[in-house]
């Protein structure tokens, strides 16, 4: 029997998928393509904050955000589809892919975003959501994020720790190779607005003395 709180082998992951998931061109909500081209100087993040669900309608409504999509990045199967993700047998957790101008919104802001809107001490899950694919994950494009997400982990380890939370154990590693989500996943929270969303942080501003 598979542990959900315990990541796949490699060698046991399920095997590759050819194929990418097919997504559609335009973002739901905001006036961009989901795959690019997008515009010179904008910036990528990728965030695993719980159910990709209400963890990009958190990013999307950003000011500074140019789009956004959900997939899963962090395993080992490639194009894997949710219910393999789901299984814990591909490795990977989901995650929101962020397309952003820095000259509207900083890289540190998306960071306290992430932050503010999970717990990020659960290990393998996300409140009522158990399983390796709900942990949490700041996954960098450049070694100036990377100095940063690294930072502000423990900048917020620091604000936690005086209200009696535990250890943070969220991944802070270098982008891995991000594979969007079936189509019906994009943008679902704008598609179904009484859907289910399990977004919901400590409690604690990033920020907060």
């Amino acid at each position: 029997m598979l542990d959900k709180n315990s990541l796949v082998d490699p060698e046991q992951a399920l095997p590759d998928r050819d194929q990418e998931m097919q997504v559609p061109e335009l973002h739901h909500v905001l006036p961009a393509t989901m795959k690019g081209p997008f515009p010179e100087g904008f910036e990528q993040a990728m965030f695993g904050l719980g159910c990709f669900w209400g963890a990009e309608r958190a990013f999307w409504l950003a000011e500074g955000v140019h789009t956004t999509a959900v997939g899963y990045a962090g395993g080992f199967t490639k194009n894997p589809s949710y219910e393999e993700v789901c299984s814990g047998q591909t490795g990977h957790t989901e995650v929101v892919y962020v397309v952003y101008d820095p000259s509207k919104i900083s890289y540190a802001e998306l960071l306290t975003l992430f932050w503010e809107n999970h717990n990020p001490t659960q290990g393998m899950r996300q409140g009522n959501d158990l399983g390796t694919q709900y942990r949490s994950a700041a996954y960098s494009y450049s070694p100036q994020q990377l100095e940063l997400a690294q930072a502000s982990k423990q900048h917020y380890q620091e604000k936690i720790a005086k209200k009696n939370f535990g250890q943070i154990t969220t991944e802070v590693l270098p982008a891995p190779e991000f594979f969007y989500a079936e189509h019906y996943h994009q943008q679902y929270l704008a598609k179904v607005p009484n859907g289910y969303c399990g977004l919901g942080g400590v409690g604690i501003a990033y920020d907060e003395s």
